[in-house]
């Protein structure tokens, strides 16, 4: 067999792009997850990026890679997906274990599909070297279909992709970092959900390569239970400028990015953990504000809703609106009751997406809309032509989510029972930066337009019984007291 170490070398398969001594660490990680013996110098490069003295000694059944960017992670990702396919599948023994008529699939799941599509076309050109080309039997739009009856899929981190079909290798690109709309853990689901599709292959392999990001999730359990500890799951742990010599650590690029700022730069390029964010609320919390069932609320005779909306512009992010209304508990303490909650997806026309707003606040009451300082004076200017005044919200995003806090953990909110938002809502973050602010927003690559349109409600409803003022623009998903009166609201 071809060892996957060979292969970077050969130049009628991977060499042409592992040339050069900058891939020096890529190729003792080549030999070390798959058992080959290191010799002195390999073994110091491998001590150095794992605490491990001694290397693996027989193949390991799972490989974390946290590496910094610009350290090669695609084109790596991408070599060993090929060549797992192409000749370690078979020459390992893992395609007898399939079935008659059974696929045997290679998997690489990035972070998003811009991420999937540069990983495609390094798969793609791999296939074009001539020891390889001969293999191909059909080019899909994710991947590729060999001649030795296995499948290559390059795709996002989609659980629909996953479960149905026996994977044989899975490569989990930028772990750190994956993002689903119905998980607040999408990283470990997709975990969960490969291991099952592989039960049946002995030898099978998982693999994740990231840079780092919080203190929290798949890749940080992994590497918080293995590293530098012996056995069959290796962490592997390095800076870019070791990763990638190229790119020195005491060059303009990286010496102008931890001037600016060390914390993040500590994280994205030295591969350290980031200390200065932590998750903004517990699950629990947001869970025991829900009323169970309840998906909406009509509008009510005798109460003063509000409406808070976080306008977009149709190609990137949701545009949203929340409505809801202020209350009293047992005890007299305010409590803001969402009663209704709309998401339009991209890509749409904002104005008609105004339009089916106005006519739900119109249905609840409502002659004025809160929203951000988004586009200027064109969402304004668009809902005044359907008879709504637009005005500007006193708070930002972030404070929004501050005041929201609070509310949450007093039960002071009436939740509505709606997935999504309770998702983006546990997924916010808190990061405090050198400045000392403290900033709350959503993950890399997720989003938070229902929650900050909820946030925005919330604080207007609980902002409205405080003041007594004459409305409130509301955009929050409430908590359901066992204490609250249903029927004491405030007109």
């Amino acid at each position: 067999m071809i060892t996957f170490s060979e292969a970077m070398t050969d130049p009628q398969l991977f060499g042409p792009w592992f040339e050069g001594d900058s891939w020096a660490c890529h190729y003792v990680l080549a030999k070390a997850m798959f058992g080959e013996p290191l010799d002195a110098d390999e073994l110091a490069i491998f001590t150095e990026l794992t605490g491990l003295k001694e290397a693996p000694t027989e193949p390991c059944s799972e490989a974390w890679i946290i590496a910094g960017r610009r350290s090669g992670k695609d084109v790596f990702a991408a070599a060993l997906v090929a060549w797992m396919a192409a000749i370690w599948a078979e020459s390992a023994g893992l395609t007898k274990c399939l079935q008659r008529g059974e696929r045997g699939v290679v998997q690489l799941l990035a972070v998003d599909r811009e991420q999937s599509k540069v990983c495609l076309n390094y798969v793609r050109g791999y296939f074009e070297q001539p020891l390889l080309s001969q293999m191909v039997a059909k080019i899909a739009a994710d991947g590729l279909e060999l001649t030795n009856g296995l499948a290559i899929e390059i795709t996002t981190n989609n659980l629909r992709r996953v479960r149905g079909r026996t994977v044989l290798a899975a490569v989990f690109d930028e772990v750190a970092f994956f993002a689903a709309e119905g998980s607040v853990s999408p990283d470990v689901d997709v975990y969960n959900a490969v291991k099952p599709a592989t039960a049946t292959i002995p030898g099978a392999m998982l693999i994740g390569i990231s840079s780092p990001y919080a203190r929290r999730g798949l890749l940080f359990k992994k590497w918080k239970s293995y590293y530098g500890k012996p056995g069959r799951t290796l962490v592997v742990q390095g800076p870019t400028w070791v990763f990638n010599p190229t790119i020195p650590r005491d060059g303009e690029f990286l010496t102008a990015a931890f001037n600016d700022d060390p914390v993040a730069a500590a994280s994205e390029y030295g591969a350290q953990w980031r200390s200065d964010i932590e998750a903004f609320i517990a699950r629990e919390v947001v869970e025991a504000c829900i009323s169970p069932g309840i998906h909406e609320r009509a509008p009510l005779p005798g109460v003063h809703h509000v409406g808070f909306t976080d306008p977009s512009g149709g190609s990137a992010d949701s545009f949203t609106l929340a409505i809801a209304h202020a209350s009293t508990d047992a005890e007299g303490n305010s409590v803001a009751v969402l009663d209704a909650v709309r998401e339009r997806k991209p890509p749409f026309n904002p104005s008609q997406v105004i339009e089916d707003h106005c006519e739900l606040l119109k249905a609840y009451g409502i002659d004025r809309v809160v929203g951000d300082r988004y586009a200027g004076e064109f969402p304004r200017e668009q809902y005044r032509k359907h008879g709504i005044a637009y005005e500007l919200s006193e708070k930002v995003r972030s404070d929004l989510y501050r005041e929201l806090l609070p509310a949450l953990n007093s039960g002071r909110v009436d939740l509505l029972d709606h997935d999504k938002l309770v998702n983006q809502i546990v997924s916010l973050e808190r990061r405090v930066p050198r400045s000392g602010k403290e900033s709350i927003d959503h993950a890399p690559g997720a989003h938070d337009d229902l929650a900050n349109a909820v946030a925005g409600a919330v604080w207007l409803a609980i902002e409205k019984k405080s003041r007594g003022s004459a409305w409130v623009a509301i955009r929050s998903r409430n908590r359901k007291s066992p204490k609250h009166d249903q029927r004491s609201y405030i007109a």
